[in-house]
């Protein structure tokens, strides 16, 4: 029986998602097994390899429009411990370094500050319209 569910996610920039996982100490693997329930394994275009048991797949999205989708096995809280619910604090992270990305690309300077709340402020600067 598989565990693995698949949350409807949009990454479409893979360089920002290392990123992420870096700032998470976590590590984006390419062409690698996404570990599960019971020693379940399934083949993956990339892997978030995580510390406990479990892992994530990266995987192009069903939907064939070049962005890919998260999965994992949720089960007994191991994923959330590492990422947050629902991967929150992973896509916050990736969101971000995608905002960077693109701003530096704009030729923006960008401002990054860690509200007390555990929220991402972020300022962005120069510039022409």
């Amino acid at each position: 029986m598989s565990h693995f569910t698949t949350i409807k996610t949009q990454i479409r920039d893979i360089p920002s998602l290392v990123d992420a996982c870096v700032e998470l100490d976590l590590r984006l693997v390419p062409d690698s097994y996404c570990r599960g329930y019971a020693g379940i394994s399934r083949a993956a275009p990339y892997v978030i390899k995580l510390k406990g048991p479990y892992d994530i797949s990266v995987e192009p999205s069903a939907e064939d429009d070049g962005s890919y989708g998260l999965t994992t096995d949720w089960w007994d809280g191991w994923v959330a411990k590492e990422v947050g619910a629902g991967y929150g604090r992973l896509l916050q992270s990736y969101g971000v370094h995608r905002t960077i990305r693109a701003a530096t690309q704009r030729g923006l300077r960008t401002t990054r500050r860690i509200e007390a709340d555990g929220s991402i402020l972020l300022t962005l600067e120069g510039g022409s319209l």
